[in-house]
């Protein structure tokens, strides 16, 4: 993707303040602990480790809106 490059440099709590998530909210979605997501807050997406990169990508992407019927 064109706009991957962007996202990979911006830290997990900017892009998790960007789409409107606390972070209980997103530990909530994902079903992981809180901590581990205040743990990974301050890392460039591009450093988080693999297993929890890829299930942050979509979520901080904002893919999971595409799927919403009223827009």
């Amino acid at each position: 993707m064109f706009f991957q490059s962007r996202i990979m440099k911006k830290t997990v709590k900017e892009l998790r303040k960007n789409q409107g998530f606390t972070a209980q909210e997103l530990a909530d979605k994902l079903k992981i602990n809180t901590s581990l997501i205040l743990k990974v807050d301050h890392y460039k997406l591009k450093d988080v480790p693999e297993p929890l990169k890829s299930r942050l990508l979509p979520i901080l992407r904002g893919d999971y809106t595409d799927k919403i019927p009223w827009l």
